[in-house]
């Protein structure tokens, strides 16, 4: 697997890619992880993590591997944090574009939009169960804390 380091290369963070196609490569990895001392997993956003995200949390929990999840609904289900764009703001807009369409707009004049809300859910659940203390800064910046 390659290895990406970008800002987090002068803090000694390496990042690696590890693709994920099944349930069964989901544990491998983050088993993987949960072997080496201070790993983390940061899930990317795409229709597999969305669509598995039971068995990722399960297999996090499992091997006590703190993650960082695209969307708040991973922390509803028993994920550590997730930070991401507000998945309701894209909709609205979406919306708006629509109604500038149907008014005569252009689609290809139209200026592309980039998510502008982003939100932090924290589990202090899972964090607890995992070890880890949140700081009060942390939770003070989080959108929700989930108790």
């Amino acid at each position: 697997m390659p290895s990406f380091i970008g800002a987090g290369g002068s803090l000694g963070i390496v990042a690696r890619a590890a693709p994920v196609a099944n349930d069964q490569d989901v544990e491998a990895v983050i088993g993987s992880h949960g072997k080496i001392p201070r790993s983390g997993v940061v899930v990317m956003t795409d229709s597999f993590t969305s669509s598995h995200r039971e068995a990722i949390v399960r297999s996090a929990a499992k091997h006590r591997v703190p993650v960082v999840y695209p969307y708040r609904f991973f922390v509803q289900d028993g994920g550590l944090l997730a930070y991401g764009n507000n998945r309701v703001e894209p909709f609205r807009g979406a919306a708006a574009y629509v109604n500038r369409i149907l008014h005569g707009e252009r689609p290809a004049d139209l200026p592309i939009q980039a998510p502008t809300q982003f939100e932090l859910v924290i589990n202090l659940k899972t964090a607890k169960a995992l070890g880890l203390t949140i700081s009060r800064q942390l939770m003070a910046r989080a959108d929700e804390v989930i108790e």
